[in-house]
């Protein structure tokens, strides 16, 4: 006969950044006290939720023949939309340079769409609509010097880090101006060089290891620094997610996560892709702080974002930032997102992104008069038209061109510490024997 289990006693809840020490004695207690940072045995965060509002939707499945579609179950549609929250760190300049960015990543993704169906682009395109206030508010929190990896997503993040939207046009039509030289008609670009952007890497996941990899050679090099990427909510659930933030909350790398929980996993919706209800969650087992905020709200992005990567900065280690909105299309312009319950897409279109920080800045604070609003509208329209005709202007490659920079040759490029010489022990010269291997293969 089974015994029945004892129901646990309740633990007192942590304060954001510190740890829990409800068995320790007093003394003990307040030695702990004293240190933000986890300490022994004791890591476990509370989780820090920065939204004014906390949507909940359970949708189910219906069939009708050999159609699947999803209806609304549970959840209020009418909500009335939550007002912006104040930034702790961002000036009326910065706030009015974060939309901007938002309002040419809006623009240029319309651009590249209307480029597709004119036959321009080869291969599909990658819409953030929807999520313009993630990408490049969470891009803005990181120094020049810091390093970027964003996903197909976020091409405001890329405006950001100094891309321009002639470069990212080109690269969608495969011209021989862009920045693969016409070589990858797709998002898989970056700039080690002067921008520090690692390219996005279509195994989902796989970029969370590699930036942890970029934060530790800093280290070895003298300094710590904030790195950031993205993952999806889908991508969330892989292998290489796990490896990657493990390592990284190990080694204490500065590593700032963001799961851009957009609501779907391609057409799978996000309560049957896990069962948890928040995936900041996940961060209490990795030992490290977890932060949620509204993904359409610029202002709680960077703030959550410059927080994160302040902790960076002073050697305390990587945090999870959940970013909650809803993915506006379809995973790629061929998917017309027909599986998504309408009342859904109404729902988010009244938070759009985009209006919400444009009625903050000249209805609420006033940091915009209308007419100075429309002339940065204006201004951001005469852009992207200067840019659109680059892109279009700029010819197709040279066929003869396919073969170079395929493989690595002579000279190529040579790999040098970003920052300072590794500090290594032992040895005048600091490094190993020229005899010894790294890795002994037979």
């Amino acid at each position: 006969m089974l015994k029945k289990k004892t129901q646990n006693k309740s633990v007192p809840t942590a304060k954001p950044g510190r740890t829990t020490g409800s068995r320790l004695p007093a003394k003990s207690q307040k030695l702990k006290a004293k240190s933000p940072e986890p300490d022994g045995d004791l890591r476990t965060y509370a989780i820090r939720d920065y939204r004014l509002e906390k949507p909940s939707f359970t949708l189910r499945q219906v069939r009708a023949g050999d159609e699947v579609r999803y209806e609304v179950e549970s959840g209020d549609l009418s909500a009335p939309v939550p007002p912006i929250r104040e930034s702790k760190y961002l000036r009326r300049e910065q706030c009015i340079e974060i939309y901007r960015w938002m309002l040419l990543n809006r623009r240029m993704e319309t651009a590249l769409e209307n480029l597709y169906k004119q036959g321009k682009v080869v291969g599909g395109v990658y819409f953030g609509l929807g999520q313009e206030a993630c990408s490049c508010a969470s891009a803005y929190a990181l120094n020049k010097e810091e390093w970027l990896g964003p996903m197909i997503r976020n091409q405001g993040a890329l405006l950001v880090r100094g891309f321009s939207p002639a470069d990212i046009m080109m690269q969608y039509m495969a011209k021989a101006g862009s920045p693969t030289k016409g070589r990858d008609a797709s998002s898989h670009f970056g700039d080690i060089e002067k921008r520090n952007v690692v390219a996005p890497i279509s195994t989902l996941g796989d970029l969370i290891p590699v930036l942890a990899g970029v934060a530790l050679g800093a280290r070895l090099q003298g300094r710590q620094i904030a790195v950031m990427t993205y993952i999806g909510d889908g991508g969330q659930s892989t292998g290489v997610t796990y490896e990657g933030l493990n390592f990284a909350a190990v080694q204490n790398l500065g590593l700032v996560l963001i799961v851009e929980n957009n609501l779907w996993g391609y057409s799978t919706p996000a309560d049957m892709q896990f069962r948890i209800k928040d995936l900041a969650v996940r961060a209490i087992a990795y030992g490290i702080p977890g932060v949620i905020v509204d993904g359409t709200d610029a202002c709680q992005v960077y703030d959550a974002c410059h927080e994160a990567c302040e902790r960076a900065r002073r050697g305390e280690g990587p945090t999870l930032i959940e970013a909650k909105m809803m993915r506006m299309k379809g995973h790629a312009i061929h998917d017309a997102a027909e599986y998504v319950p309408k009342p859904l897409f109404e729902y988010w279109r009244k938070r759009d992104p985009i209006a919400r920080l444009e009625n903050y800045l000249v209805s609420k604070k006033k940091w915009l008069t209308p007419a100075e609003n429309d002339e940065l509208i204006a201004g951001v329209e005469r852009q992207l038209e200067a840019d659109r005709e680059i892109a279009m202007n700029s010819p197709m490659p040279l066929p003869e061109s396919a073969a170079g920079g395929v493989y690595c040759e002579d000279g190529c490029h040579e790999i040098r510490p970003k920052y300072a010489m590794p500090a290594v022990r032992g040895g005048k010269s600091g490094g190993r024997k020229h005899s010894e291997a790294a890795v002994h293969l037979k």
